[in-house]
């Protein structure tokens, strides 16, 4: 694997690249890489082009200091597992490279109602922040194909909104991969190695809610088994943000089951310091 760290050295070696006719896919991280990650990997590793990841813990996207300053760094074991997964090439830039100037004077994007609702409305700035770094990779790195995961659901939304905003020169394909789960159904996140043992325990009761949500779409109220879920999450010592179903397509909130709808439901809870999010396709 062919690591970088400066802009302009990745895109002359990537220029060479798309001469020789290969194509390029990207996935994006933060780092504090896992098993969801490494299958980002596989499925473009399947997809035979030429692969580029990035590690970039981007300041712009946390709205609170603190999970900012408490987001896990392990960029040598991050290296080996893209290494092992097959990754072709690393980019690692600073803050100063990605924001020379600062990160005020780089262009931001408006993704309307997408900012409003669920993780828009909890964490205000976090997808200007998004739309920001994302903007600024595709320009450096140019691929034909971005991968992300389905865990972040909103963010792939915004992104995809993103990619009919902005001109890179060449159409990019966006795929969205499985969430991968833990035994218990947790969903792999780089935030997941903050619980203590007690509370990894029980955090697979979100996706247990989330399950319970899609038990109850023949039939059921959506007001009745979100109420059961706000309550268990918090008999079980969570603080539920939000237990919501909406329309897949759209992310338009919806007050009860529709029938002929693609419909996900949507948690966010903290469990003590960490804040966890899950998601379920309900029709899919």
């Amino acid at each position: 694997m062919v690591i970088f760290k400066k802009i302009a050295d990745i895109q002359a070696w990537l220029l060479a690249q798309r001469a020789a006719g290969r194509s390029i896919g990207f996935v994006p991280t933060m780092g504090a890489l896992h098993a969801g990650h490494a299958s980002l990997i596989t499925q473009a590793r399947a997809d035979k082009g030429l692969l580029v990841a990035s590690i970039f813990i981007n300041p712009t996207q946390f709205n609170d200091k603190e999970d900012f300053d408490k987001y896990p760094v392990s960029i040598d074991s991050d290296i080996l597992l893209l290494t092992e997964a097959g990754c072709d090439v690393l980019f690692l830039p600073s803050v100063d490279e990605m924001y020379p100037g600062g990160a005020a004077q780089m262009q931001t994007f408006d993704f309307g109602y997408l900012e409003t609702v669920l993780e828009g409305a909890q964490r205000p700035g976090h997808f200007k922040g998004v739309g920001q770094v994302v903007a600024r990779l595709l320009d450096i790195v140019r691929p034909d194909t971005l991968y992300m995961g389905q865990k972040d659901y909103q963010q792939c939304m915004v992104v995809k909104n993103l990619l009919g905003q902005i001109n890179t020169g060449r159409p990019i394909e966006m795929v969205i991969c499985p969430t991968v789960r833990e035994a218990d159904g947790l969903a792999m996140s780089s935030r997941n190695r903050r619980l203590t043992e007690t509370q990894r325990a029980i955090a697979g009761i979100i996706y247990q809610c989330l399950v319970s949500i899609q038990g109850k779409m023949d039939g059921g109220k959506f007001a009745i088994v979100q109420k059961e879920c706000k309550d268990l999450l918090l008999d079980k010592g969570f603080i539920p943000e939000y237990v919501a179903l909406a329309n897949a397509d759209t992310l338009e909130l919806l007050d009860d089951y529709a029938a002929g709808q693609p419909m996900i439901a949507l948690i966010a809870a903290r469990l003590g310091n960490v804040r966890l999010i899950d998601n379920l396709l309900l029709n899919s």
